[in-house]
């Protein structure tokens, strides 16, 4: 994953989607800030719903999340502007601390309770994803 970070740059555009490169990076430092448990996000009424039966769905095979997913308000970034290169290091370094995961109180806003297990396959779900987005 970190090599197919480092493939980003200020002229990475998107393949689908509304996020320049920047904002794509930004979301996915608060990402991954909200799963070390750095930021919170509220939980969504249809997540307590659903939330359960579409994690099963979300991470039961090797396919690649389908574009336009929804994302938690508090992870869209509406700056359109920044440091790209700062903010690709401060993932990659996020990414990196992940082989000390230790939030076991981690509840992600729409699938609620997840176990270790689950969250590394979610997180490498959404970094893929995000990477698709950009071709990389």
């Amino acid at each position: 994953m970190i090599t197919r970070i480092n493939t980003l740059d200020e002229h990475s555009t998107a393949q689908w989607g509304k996020m320049n490169i920047y904002q794509m990076l930004k979301h996915c430092t608060l990402w991954e800030e909200m799963i070390s448990g750095k930021i919170a996000c509220k939980r969504s009424f249809l997540g307590r719903l659903f939330g359960k039966t579409v994690l099963k769905d979300f991470i039961k095979d090797e396919k690649p999340w389908k574009r336009h997913s929804p994302t938690s308000p508090e992870l869209r970034v509406k700056e359109r502007n920044g440091n790209v290169a700062s903010e690709r290091t401060k993932w990659i370094a996020l990414i990196e601390g992940n082989a000390h995961f230790s939030n076991s109180s981690f509840v992600h806003p729409f699938f609620g309770k997840m176990t270790k297990e689950q969250i590394g396959i979610l997180a490498y779900k959404h970094t893929d994803h995000h990477l698709r987005q950009f071709n990389s």
